[in-house]
């Protein structure tokens, strides 16, 4: 129920919003926090968000409802003073090795600092204990020292996520966040989906930075250096550089990269269309035979990683396709393996990946043959923002170029990869395009759109019904799972990413101060309005990818595939 709340002497009205917090928000004041997302639970640690009542009374306006007639004040004398203190706590108990923090320019406690121009503090630097970093894991690094303990790290992974890698040790002025029983990361059911980071407001938790191994690639004239780009990267690189989420930046990324020294720019999408073809052939053979349903994608490797953590015996059940990514390390190796000979190169496969997973997928036994990966490197989209600014190049200058052949075609069914439904829709175009004329395809397809937590459709092909879900988020996973396992549910074909709206909001996406729906929306958007003026809407009609499959991988098909 609805009312109206005084608000620094104005008359705010509020309907729906669950808290001061965003009354507070919603009547354009900028209130800030650390700890508080909509999306998790409401912690009210930080108290940044405090305001001070008619009374006198000081509140957590995140964890207080909204009441009708309720005066506030967000910067009242007092409050301004107790805002500030709560600053200077924090920054005489925080590892202020700025400028070579990961988070720097982009670090909450940073900017609120600047904000409140708090430029001495009256506080002295505190001799706290200082806390080995965890450089564990292949994907991300936690430094311990630059923790605010705002909790929301731990509150994603157990609450989204449903792991619970993290968590509070020890009481009072001795806590800290970290794995239990003294373990590191690389000991705890991670899945390297980098959620954790995304929400952090400090640098305690980065991106493992893998930006000099590129350079040196680059650098290297032995080597032949080849990058592939992620249908996600191109709907979110342009926000660290101003623009708004979903705006297109393929072109932009393609010229850059050239101008960094690669020899050649390829599309992950014409691996995406392989990866619909592949798995929508294995689906329907699974199907027909009834054998491992329901099948579960393979192309999130947080999902593959929790899968395996969590439930072992589901591990046949996912698809045998590599992810797109590894798909095209296979194919490009099998590409220019005379060529290197000839030259006397060796070709040096990056990728331009949304995921910090990614980053652990490459690095498995399973995609090495030889000693050789098959994909080199994975950098992350902030990775490559982090290159293009240390070279100083004017993104909105740059005029944008296209993708190199043979590999740079991909259909609008393998650029909707990156979006929550996306490979579900995709599959679902292959397998009935031939069934359904176009506006009966369209409905069936909103069914897997848009950003519910699990969405469901059913289809009919040849008299049998085909039951689909799609989910997002593992902690969503888990609940379908646990339903499907008792019973309750029955599908045959499910999609499960790791990341609540899937790739366009990865652990290596631009990290805004709040990831919100509306910005998961519009990268999505820019995905599916790429697929609308694409040419080639299904992946079997990529001649690209149908040549790959007649070509090159006609007799090695089998190296598409991948038991776990």
């Amino acid at each position: 129920m609805g009312g109206t709340m005084i608000i620094d002497g104005r008359s705010v009205q509020y309907d729906k919003q669950k808290n001061i917090l965003n009354v507070i928000r919603d009547s354009g004041i900028n209130l800030p926090t650390f700890c508080y997302h909509s999306e998790l639970s409401i912690y009210g640690a930080c108290r940044m968000c405090s305001v001070e009542t008619s009374s006198g009374k000081i509140i957590a306006s995140c964890s207080e409802s909204p009441k009708d007639g309720l005066e506030v004040y967000t910067n009242s004398p007092k409050i301004r003073k107790y805002r500030k203190m709560i600053l200077e706590l924090l920054l005489a108990n925080h590892d202020k090795d700025c400028t070579s923090c990961g988070r720097t320019g982009r670090c909450q406690l940073q900017n609120l600092a600047k904000r409140y121009s708090l430029n001495k503090n009256r506080f002295a630097q505190l001799n706290h204990q200082y806390y080995e970093i965890d450089n564990s894991s292949p994907s991300i690094i936690k430094n311990p020292n630059k923790c605010i303990k705002c909790g929301d790290c731990v509150r994603m992974c157990a609450e989204i996520q449903g792991i619970g890698a993290l968590g509070f040790v020890n009481r009072g002025s001795d806590v800290i966040i970290k794995p239990a029983f003294n373990r590191t990361i690389a000991e705890t059911e991670c899945v390297s989906c980098g959620q954790c980071l995304v929400v952090c407001p400090t640098g305690a938790i980065t991106i493992k930075n893998e930006t000099d191994k590129a350079w040196d690639a680059l650098y290297d004239s032995s080597k032949r250096v080849i990058f592939q780009i992620a249908p996600a990267v191109r709907v979110a690189l342009g926000e660290e550089f101003g623009k708004k989420p979903g705006e297109i930046a393929t072109g932009k990324i393609v010229a850059i990269l050239k101008r960094l020294g690669a020899d050649d720019v390829f599309d992950t999408t014409l691996s995406a269309d392989l990866t619909v073809i592949e798995e929508s052939n294995e689906f329907l053979d699974r199907y027909l035979k009834s054998e491992n349903l329901p099948m579960f994608t393979s192309c999130c490797p947080g999902w593959v990683k929790f899968a395996e953590n969590k439930y072992p015996e589901l591990v046949k059940n996912i698809s045998t396709c590599k992810s797109p990514q590894q798909m095209l390390g296979t194919v490009l190796r099998e590409a220019y393996k005379e060529k290197d000979k000839k030259d006397g190169k060796e070709t040096f496969i990056i990728s331009v990946m949304p995921c910090t997973a990614k980053k652990a997928e490459a690095a498995r036994t399973e995609f090495s043959h030889d000693g050789v990966r098959e994909v080199d490197l994975v950098i992350t989209t902030e990775e490559l923002a982090t290159m293009i600014n240390e070279i100083g190049i004017k993104f909105d200058e740059v005029e944008e170029e296209a993708m190199d052949m043979p590999f740079g075609i991909g259909s609008g069914a393998g650029i909707i990869f990156g979006t929550t439904g996306g490979v579900t829709e995709a599959v679902l175009r292959k397998v009935l395009k031939d069934k359904f004329g176009k506006k009966d395809c369209e409905i069936i397809y909103n069914n897997v759109r848009g950003l519910n937590s699990v969405k469901e459709a059913s289809v009919t092909i040849d008299g049998n019904e085909i039951n689909l879900a799609v989910v997002h988020g593992l902690k969503n996973a888990d609940d379908l799972i646990k339903k499907i396992e008792s019973g309750e549910k029955k599908y045959d074909l499910i999609e499960i990413m790791a990341c609540t709206g899937g790739c366009v909001t990865g652990g290596g996406q631009p990290t805004p101060k709040l990831i919100t729906k509306e910005t998961r929306s519009l990268r999505a958007k820019g995905l599916y309005n790429i697929d609308k003026t694409n040419s080639i809407k299904n992946s079997d009609d990529n001649y690209i990818a149908v040549n790959i499959l007649e070509g090159i991988m006609k007799d090695k098909r089998h190296m598409l595939h991948v038991h776990y």
